[in-house]
């Protein structure tokens, strides 16, 4: 094929791939969204219409102070500030359009089509700026050994992972805005071009304190890139890149940092440790124990941080120092995958929706994982079926899972060569009918009157099953792959099976590396 033909291929097939992504996350969004119709607080999709009210009528100061004209019980805002600057952008959009949407205090609760236009219309707008250009990027340039086709079927696969398109554009978030940045921040360290790197990064982590989930991944990539340098050479790296992510800060914040007390209350806002260990029934460790041991009930709540504390750094060590130790890309995208899972399966304070942030991990190594990325993609969606069922999203819950599970079957069929362990396979069938079963009993028959979070348990009681497996799995991944992915021969030796036989592993030979 000539280089004007596959061009003219390629272009076509993105836009089809763009507007086929937009008119999904459309007919999504047409759906019901989080607390329609149910006062007095209704829901997340007030919470972002009220920072929205807060941040254009109150000076930067007040933004995050209590006040008879910011009432931080109703929708305080407790998000970094790039998240407070958008919702300030809105507003101010907001405004011009009709006042009544941003009124202070009297716009509470407000709903109407007109408004809901415009919601659904912020939250598209930044899946085109940032996270649908993002996911493009990265999977066009900064993986390699794959066809151009293959690229760009892996790029759709992922665009459609129902979980984000669900809460995003049904129940109503922007995390696409912060996971975006980060897949910007990916891409570009994938590439080479750590300065850029850092500064997506430090702007993601600036948008949502979740951020800090992919934080260690980073840390320990950069410094041990500057460290496996030449002494002058690192020293001069690890200096740039310090002052790239301080001056970024620095920036983000700087409204904030001329009263201390006014940068304090930010802080105190974006880690309220008194709202409890978890909350709702999210998937991870602590709320299945509590099931059996009600641990918010039996151990004091500064015992309870220390515990979850303490959890969380022997569970992520392994994983930091391996990477610290192995500066490598492919080694990077599977920390990521971990430090994530190990921080929404043991940290203080998790919500059923930070699950996204392992997912967009997995998304990233899905290249060289199709088959358990999928799995867990799909298990990701499922273990927030209870916020889903509230929110009456259960059709578009159905729907996107049968559309995701075809565009990865079809992937499997048409491109996937790689032998995987049948014992797998059957295991990820079993595991997805499993979900498919309960979710559905759980929509048609209602739970005992005995009972009445029966499902929300089960659900999240086999979900966090799953995600220490898949921890497990990806810890294996990351500890046994001995290849930089950003070459031919590595990102198809970096595949992992479980092969019937041992088979005995062949050294490449030596050859130039660059991270």
């Amino acid at each position: 094929m000539s280089d004007n033909s596959t061009t003219t291929y390629m272009n076509s097939y993105l836009l089809l791939i763009f507007f086929a992504c937009l008119t999904v996350r459309w007919c999504v969004s047409i759906n019901s969204y989080s607390g329609a119709g149910k006062p007095p607080m209704y829901g997340d999709y007030e919470a972002q219409r009220h920072w929205m009210e807060v941040t254009f009528n109150l000076p930067v100061q007040k933004w995050y102070q209590n006040s008879s004209d910011n009432d931080l019980q109703y929708w305080g805002l407790d998000y970094p500030p790039l998240t407070a600057y958008h919702s300030w952008l809105c507003g101010y959009v907001a405004d011009k359009i009709n006042p009544d949407w941003v009124a202070l205090q009297s716009s509470r609760g407000y709903e109407s089509d007109t408004h809901k236009l415009f919601m659904r219309y912020t939250v598209m707008i930044v899946d085109v700026i940032l996270y649908l250009p993002a996911i493009l990027l990265f999977y066009l340039f900064a993986i390699k050994g794959k066809t151009i086709g293959e690229r760009l079927f892996l790029t759709s696969i992922v665009l459609l992972y129902p979980g984000l398109i669900l809460i995003d554009h049904g129940h109503f978030q922007y995390n696409n805005a912060s996971l975006g940045l980060t897949v910007f921040a990916v891409t570009f360290v994938s590439l080479g071009h750590d300065l850029w790197g850092s500064f997506f990064f430090v702007c993601a982590l600036n948008y949502k304190q979740m951020e800090l989930y992919h934080s260690v991944p980073f840390f320990c990539f950069l410094l041990g890139k500057c460290i496996k340098s030449s002494e002058e050479n690192g020293l001069w790296k690890l200096i740039k890149i310090g002052s790239v992510v301080v001056l970024t800060f620095g920036l983000c914040w700087l409204p904030f940092l001329r009263d201390t007390d006014v940068a304090l209350q930010v802080l105190r806002r974006l880690f309220p440790f008194g709202r409890g260990l978890f909350e709702d029934k999210v998937s991870n460790i602590w709320c299945v124990l509590d099931v059996l041991f009600k641990l918010k009930r039996n151990i004091a709540q500064d015992h309870l941080v220390l515990l979850s504390l303490a959890t969380t750094i022997m569970c992520l060590l392994p994983s930091a120092f391996h990477l610290l130790l192995n500066p490598t890309i492919e080694k990077f995208k599977y920390s990521l995958v971990n430090c994530s899972l190990v921080f929404f399966l043991f940290s203080y304070q998790v919500h059923e929706k930070s699950i996204l942030i392992p997912a967009l991990s997995v998304c990233l190594v899905f290249h060289n994982q199709p088959f358990l990325a999928s799995w867990f993609l799909l298990i990701s969606t499922f273990s927030m079926f209870p916020l889903l069922m509230k929110d009456d999203l259960v059709l578009p819950y159905f729907a996107l899972t049968l559309l995701f599970i075809t565009a990865v079957v079809f992937y499997l069929v048409l491109f996937e060569h790689q032998s995987t362990s049948t014992f797998l396979i059957l295991l990820g069938m079993l595991s997805v009918c499993g979900s498919v079963s309960i979710s559905t009993v759980a929509v048609t028959i209602p739970a005992p009157p005995r009972y009445p979070d029966i499902y929300p348990v089960l659900i999240s009681g086999y979900s966090c099953g799953h995600f220490l497996f898949f921890l497990l799995y990806f810890y294996y991944a990351q500890l046994s792959c001995e290849f930089d992915g950003n070459d031919t021969k590595s990102n198809k030796q970096a595949k992992l099976k479980v092969p019937k036989k041992k088979q005995k592993y062949q050294h490449k030979k030596k050859g130039k590396k660059r991270d």
